[in-house]
């Protein structure tokens, strides 16, 4: 099968790769896959409106997530939170994704939601910042899901120093009915974040961000880092206290930090979930297998599922990065999961046609095109509205 993609040319799409569905979630790791949301394509979703949303559509993208023994991480920065998605669509996303777990399992299990301060834009003091995050924490605790506790921009923006964020935070973990995940997001995924933990210079921030942690190690389930700093997150992992986990968001070297340790919870995985799903399969081998020949030889094949799926992620979250939900969106239509290439806020237009063709070209050679005829269609549709 070959199609015309601009700034590729004739392209010949591989043989189609098909994926095993796993009878059980891997063991070795917990592991996450932040989730997007459709998009009502028929909804104003033009910039600055309401979220109009799919919800069908978008509750199946979770059963396919759950079915392949992945957890779902919602409401978070790949669902479009402080670029879309506003609070009223927010709550009814985590009353449903939780609503919906309970239909596969414990929700408290497969599903956990990002709780922030996005819906008090004007919160201008650390008591009001305070109560805007217990009132979202309230609503994913009401809901049965698990909690992550997102950056805040409108902390990022009172606060003073490293007290301020031990403070708020401090108050929240008397809130949480169970340890919780903290959410440490670099700025290259918002610049408005820049500076988190009370220092723009990263060691001082990890500091005092380990500093916050120990002192709470009874309430803090993980932490999801997202810096893009592999050798960084090494570091982190190895000081965190014993029994709290470092969830790895570094959509660039997750392959490498998952097979040394770190648990998942990751955009690209919304994705490139059949093959992550079979990944971490192989690594739960792999980590049970008794000789060391058997082992090297299922992390080398481990190695190999992954590899061709780096590129893909680099590509979508390459710079500006917090535009990455459109490639998401993009190869959930490529694949079926939604009728329509469309996206609150109107994300769809941000990224160019040069950049969604590779996109396109990655993921065949990643073997994630589901249906071939499907998404070459839908290239080719989206194409001549183009006018190529």
């Amino acid at each position: 099968m070959i199609i015309d993609l601009p700034g590729i040319g004739a392209y010949t799409l591989n043989e189609r790769t098909v994926w095993p569905v796993p009878e059980a979630p891997a063991t070795s790791r917990i592991v996450y896959a932040a989730a997007h949301v459709v998009a009502d394509p028929l909804g104003d979703n033009t910039p600055g409106s309401p979220a109009a949303v799919d919800w069908d559509a978008t509750l199946r993208f979770r059963h396919h997530l759950w079915s392949h023994g992945l957890r779902v991480a919602d409401a978070m920065d790949t669902a479009q939170r402080n670029m879309g998605l506003d609070w009223a669509a927010t709550k009814e996303l985590i009353r449903r994704s939780a609503a919906e777990a309970r239909t596969v399992g414990d929700p408290a299990t497969l599903v956990a939601c990002g709780a922030g301060t996005d819906h008090a834009s004007g919160a201008g003091d650390l008591d009001a910042i305070a109560a805007a995050y217990a009132e979202q924490i309230e609503t994913v605790q009401e809901a049965g899901a698990g909690v992550i506790v997102m950056a805040s921009r409108q902390l990022a923006r009172v606060a003073t120093g490293p007290q301020d964020y031990h403070q708020v935070y401090g108050k929240l973990f008397g809130l949480a009915d169970r340890p919780v995940i903290l959410h440490w997001l670099g700025e290259m995924f918002d610049p408005q974040l820049a500076g988190y933990w009370g220092s723009r210079d990263v060691a001082a921030a990890t500091e005092s961000f380990l500093e916050l942690i120990h002192a709470h190690a009874s309430m803090v389930d993980g932490v999801k880092v997202s810096l893009l700093d592999e050798e960084h997150e090494v570091g982190l992992r190895a000081a965190l206290p014993e029994g709290v986990k470092l969830y790895t968001g570094d959509d660039f070297n997750y392959p490498s930090l998952i097979k040394t340790g770190s648990h998942a919870l990751l955009g690209i995985f919304d994705a490139i979930a059949p093959a992550a799903a079979a990944a971490l399969q192989v690594l739960d081998s792999a980590e049970a297998a008794c000789d060391e020949a058997g082992r090297e030889r299922l992390l080398a094949s481990y190695d190999e599922i992954f590899a061709p799926t780096v590129p893909l992620s680099r590509k979508i979250f390459e710079a500006p990065t917090y535009n990455y939900k459109t490639g998401i969106v993009f190869l959930a239509w490529l694949n079926g999961h939604q009728d329509a290439f469309a996206m609150v806020n109107g994300a769809q237009s941000a990224r160019s046609l040069l950049h969604l063709s590779e996109v396109f070209r990655l993921a065949d050679q990643a073997g994630l095109l589901a249906d071939q005829e499907l998404a070459v269609r839908r290239m080719k549709a989206l194409l001549a509205v183009n006018g190529l």
